[in-house]
């Protein structure tokens, strides 16, 4: 996926978020090739990421 030219599942989504899911995507479809399966696992995979990255985040702060 070339900058900008996101999926319609990909364009209201958070920057970060979105940045991540491509890049993710962008990796499925370099090794499978099929673009609707690298688009779903990419926001799925983005999305545990930013979730885990969150929660580290908390869990760093509270410690401090």
């Amino acid at each position: 996926m070339a900058k900008g030219d996101y999926p319609p599942s990909y364009k209201n989504l958070p920057i970060p978020l979105r940045e991540k899911a491509v890049e993710i995507a962008n990796a499925i479809l370099e090794e499978s090739g099929d673009e609707g399966i690298a688009i779903a696992t990419g926001l799925k995979r983005a999305r545990e990421v930013m979730k885990k990255n969150t929660k580290e985040t908390v869990k760093k702060k509270k410690t401090n």
